[in-house]
């Protein structure tokens, strides 16, 4: 059974920050474009994962700077850990996936999305699939009932998908079983039959699909929802409350950032090699997320409703819970 999982809030702000001060906005006191005005310091959270470079193009080109930002990006080791940093002051705003915004305002803490960061790609090969053994008896969601699925964390947009997808295939969702592995760990966990099938994004989902002993059971972002919201810019109500003409230009900044970042897609992978400390090889060949700073909030209260349906939260926040005042 799928069981409810507390992040532990108070416990991840004291200890699970990385927080390695990276990057900054060059700024002092000169905005591009040559007028004279002091930029606002403002402190982001990311992950140390691809789509991150979206925020590092807005630095490195200026862009930030253009609205009156000097932008250090901060990485933390898990998504979760920011939202606490961001609601206590920590860092100004962040950057993760929608689903951990909405169980933390379900569970107490006041945070408002202020722009869209990431997609699944509308088409084609996505970003993270579902892989089982060839030899399986796994061929559908549907199989997938009482069976074991690994993701790297509970109660995330992993299993929220597949849960959603081996429902719409005519299974129990909640006959489904998940355990936590970490991506690394998962092609041989699931090589040693410890787990049934993995949910495992890229880059490891290329290398495990490039192994003929294993097979794809489908894209359970790009199913769920094409172009699915994978990660979003978000800051605490407090901020949004006390400077909301601050968050809702930093959300604008971010949005022309990311439009930027995704249209010169090779300036982007050049910064990848630096962000991610990968060869060049690897950034040219990585499926890549979309970048888009735009919110699709019916999409997002879509899966808010999902989550809701499973039990990932009590409660289920509303509109004005989740977004800033329009």
């Amino acid at each position: 059974m799928n069981k409810k999982v507390s992040f532990g809030f108070a416990t991840l702000a004291a200890s699970a920050l990385l927080l390695t001060a990276c990057g900054g906005g060059g700024g002092g006191e000169e905005a591009a474009g040559g007028d004279s005005e002091e930029l606002r310091e403002v402190t982001i959270g990311v992950l140390s994962i691809a789509p991150s470079v979206g925020v590092a193009y807005g630095i490195e080109h200026g862009i930030f700077e253009e609205h009156g930002f000097d932008v250090t990006y901060e990485v933390s080791s898990a998504g979760a850990a920011m939202l606490p940093a961001v609601s206590a002051g920590q860092m100004d705003f962040g950057v993760g996936n929608p689903l951990s915004v909405v169980t933390a305002v379900d569970q107490g803490l006041d945070m408002k999305i202020v722009a869209g960061y990431s997609n699944s790609l509308e088409e084609g090969e996505d970003v993270a699939g579902v892989v089982t053994r060839a030899d399986s008896d796994i061929d559908t969601w549907a199989d997938l009932e009482g069976k074991t699925t690994a993701v790297n964390a509970l109660n995330t947009l992993g299993d929220l998908t597949v849960m959603n997808l081996a429902e719409q295939d005519g299974a129990d969702p909640q006959a489904l079983n998940f355990s936590e592995i970490g991506f690394p760990d998962m092609p041989a966990q699931l090589e040693r039959g410890n787990t049934d099938a993995v949910w495992i994004p890229e880059p490891f989902l290329s290398g495990l699909l490039a192994d003929d002993a294993n097979e794809l059971i489908g894209y359970s972002f790009q199913e769920t929802d094409p172009g699915m919201s994978t990660m979003v810019t978000f800051t605490s109500g407090e901020l949004a409350a006390d400077d909301p003409e601050m968050a809702a230009e930093f959300g604008e900044a971010m949005t022309e950032a990311l439009a930027a970042a995704e249209e010169d897609q090779e300036g982007s992978r050049e910064l990848l090699v630096e962000f991610l400390e990968i060869s060049e090889e690897d950034a040219e060949s990585l499926v890549m997320e979309r970048l888009d700073g735009e919110v699709d909030r019916e999409a997002l209260m879509e899966m808010t409703n999902l989550a809701d349906r499973y039990d990932f939260i009590e409660n289920a926040p509303t509109e004005e819970d989740l977004f800033l005042s329009e």
